[in-house]
C-alpha cells in the first residue's frame, strides 16, 4: 500500500471514531498519545456532529462501519464477558450474530457468475434473504435437488481488498511500535500482524474452509459430544460453499437450554474435553469459537451435543510446540511451578540466563490463588493483569505461532463461564491431557514416530 493510500484510509478510521465521540478512546492509548495534538488540528474533530447514544452502541456501530477485522476484534472482545463494562459487552455480543446482511441481489448476482445460472435453478429451494450475517460472509438457506435442506454460503462484496487494506494498517501501526515503542522487541508485533494476515487469508478461501469442515467432521465422527455438518462438494467452489444445515439452541441462550432441560455441567465439561481433544490429540482445532458459531443439539437433554459451523479459521501447531504446552499444563495441574518454569527457559519463551527459582515463585504467585476453583471464584482480569506483569519482569516474549490458541482459550474459558460457573476447567481437562502425553511416551507414540520417519531412513 502507498502512503498515500494508508494516509487517507487512517483518515477514513479516524472520521469513523470522531463521529462515534470514540477518538478519545483510542488516543487515551500510551500509544497514541503522544500523536494525541494532531487531533486537535483535524478538521473532523471541530464537526459538532457526533453521535450521542450510549458508549457501548456506539462503539458496535463503529466497528461495524470500519469493516470486517474491526467486527472481528470485536467479536472476541464480546467472550469475555467478565473483562468488559457491561454496556460494553452486551452491545460487542451483538456482533456475533446480528450483522447487518448485504442485499439479496448482490448474493444472488455473486451465485450466478458461481453456477453460471441463478441459485433458483441450481438448488430445489433459495431463499434470497440471508439466513445470518457476519463480517466476512454470510449464508443463505437452500434445498439440494435430492431434498436435503443446506446453508450457502458467500462472501461480501468486495470484503477481500477492505481486509487487505487494513492489514496494511495494522503493519504500519506495528512498525511504529517497533520504533517507538521499549516493549515491541518482547511483543513483536509485526510477527503478531504477520500470523494474523494468514488466518485472515484463509478464512477468504471458501474451498479451504469446505475442508477445514471436512477434517474435524472426520476427527469427530460418531462423537456423542460434537456434531460438524456435511460439505456437499459439487455445489462448493472459490464463490460458495453449501453445507449441512443443523438446527440447535445457540450457546448464549441459557434460558432456552434450562427449558429444555439441558444437563448444563456436562454441557460445559464436555466443551472443555473437545478442546484439548482438537488441540492435542488431532493438531486441528476450531478457533473462532464466538457464541456465533456454536449451537447445542438438545434431542437427548441429558446427553447435549454440540454443533459447530463457520470453519474459516483452525488452527494447528509445530509438535514442538505441542508437547511443550502440554507439558506446561500437566505441570499446572500438578502444582508444579519449578517444571513450568524450567519449560518456559527450555522454549526460549524466556532469556536463558533466566534465574529458573526467581520465575517459578513468580509463576507460583499468579497461579496458587486460582488452582482447583470453579470459574466463579477466578477473577481472570486479575489474573492477566498479574500475567502480564511477570512476562514484562523476565522479559518473555510473545510466541506469534501461540495466538491462535491463546485466543481460542479465552474464548472457551469465556463460553464455560456463561454456561456453568461452577466448572473446575483444571480438573476436566487433566484426563485428556493425561491420556495424550501417555499415549505420546508410550510404545504406540514411540511407533507412530518411528513409523514416520521410516522412509526417510529407508532412502537415505
Amino acid at each position: 500500500m502507498s502512503r498515500l493510500r494508508l494516509l487517507i484510509r487512517l483518515m477514513a478510521i479516524q472520521r469513523v471514531l470522531v463521529r462515534h465521540g470514540l477518538d478519545e478512546l483510542i488516543t487515551a492509548t500510551h500509544l497514541f498519545r503522544p500523536f494525541r495534538w494532531l487531533l486537535r488540528l483535524w478538521p473532523d474533530t471541530w464537526n459538532g456532529d457526533r453521535k450521542t447514544g450510549p458508549r457501548g452502541e456506539r462503539i458496535r456501530e463503529a466497528l461495524q462501519e470500519l469493516g470486517p477485522i474491526f467486527v472481528k476484534f470485536g467479536q472476541s472482545l464480546s467472550t469475555r464477558q467478565d473483562l468488559l463494562p457491561p454496556d460494553v459487552g452486551a452491545e460487542l455480543a451483538k456482533l456475533q450474530d446480528q450483522v447487518p446482511p448485504f442485499p439479496a441481489e448482490q448474493a444472488r448476482e455473486i451465485l450466478e457468475r458461481a453456477y453460471g445460472r441463478p441459485p433458483e435453478e441450481v438448488f430445489a429451494e433459495f431463499t434470497p434473504d440471508a439466513l445470518a450475517a457476519a463480517s466476512i460472509a454470510q449464508v443463505h438457506a437452500a434445498r439440494l435437488p435430492t431434498g436435503e435442506e443446506v446453508i450457502v454460503k458467500v462472501l461480501r462484496p468486495g470484503v477481500r481488498a477492505r481486509i487487505e487494506q487494513d492489514i496494511e494498517v495494522l503493519y504500519a501501526i506495528a512498525r511504529l511500535a517497533n520504533r517507538y515503542w521499549p516493549e515491541a522487541r518482547r511483543l513483536r508485533p509485526v510477527e503478531v500482524i504477520e500470523e494474523y494476515e494468514k488466518t485472515c487469508e484463509a478464512e477468504l478461501d471458501l474451498m479451504r474452509e469446505a475442508a477445514n469442515c471436512a477434517q474435524l467432521r472426520r476427527n469427530f465422527k460418531g462423537s456423542s459430544q460434537i456434531y460438524v455438518p456435511e460439505i456437499y462438494w459439487d455445489y462448493c467452489n472459490d464463490r460458495a460453499m453449501v453445507q449441512e444445515r443443523i438446527y440447535g439452541i445457540p450457546i448464549n441462550q441459557m434460558d432456552e437450554l434450562r427449558k429444555a432441560g439441558t444437563n448444563i455441567p456436562k454441557l460445559a465439561a464436555h466443551g472443555v474435553e473437545i478442546f484439548f481433544t482438537q488441540v492435542f490429540r488431532d493438531n486441528f482445532f476450531h478457533a473462532d469459537m464466538h457464541p456465533g458459531n456454536i449451537f447445542v443439539d438438545v434431542t437427548d437433554p441429558q446427553n447435549p451435543r454440540y454443533a459447530a459451523v463457520d470453519f474459516g479459521i483452525v488452527g494447528s501447531l509445530e509438535d514442538r510446540d505441542r508437547r511443550y504446552l502440554a507439558e506446561n499444563f500437566i505441570a499446572f495441574f500438578d502444582y508444579d511451578y519449578h517444571r513450568v518454569a524450567q519449560l518456559h527457559v527450555d522454549s526460549g519463551w524466556v532469556p536463558e540466563d533466566t534465574r529458573v527459582d526467581e520465575l517459578e515463585s513468580a509463576v507460583r504467585t499468579v497461579l496458587e490463588p486460582i488452582m482447583n476453583k470453579p470459574l466463579k471464584e477466578i477473577s481472570f482480569g486479575d489474573v492477566l493483569m498479574r500475567l502480564i506483569q511477570v512476562a514484562r519482569r523476565f522479559e518473555m516474549e510473545v510466541q506469534p505461532q501461540l495466538i491462535l490458541l491463546q485466543k481460542t482459550l479465552l474464548q472457551i474459558e469465556g463460553l464455560g463461564r456463561n454456561i456453568y460457573r461452577d466448572l473446575d476447567i483444571w480438573e476436566t481437562g487433566r484426563p485428556v491431557l493425561k491420556q495424550w502425553m501417555s499415549d505420546q511416551t508410550g510404545p504406540a507414540g514411540s511407533a507412530r514416530r518411528i513409523a514416520r520417519v521410516l522412509p526417510d531412513i529407508r532412502y537415505t
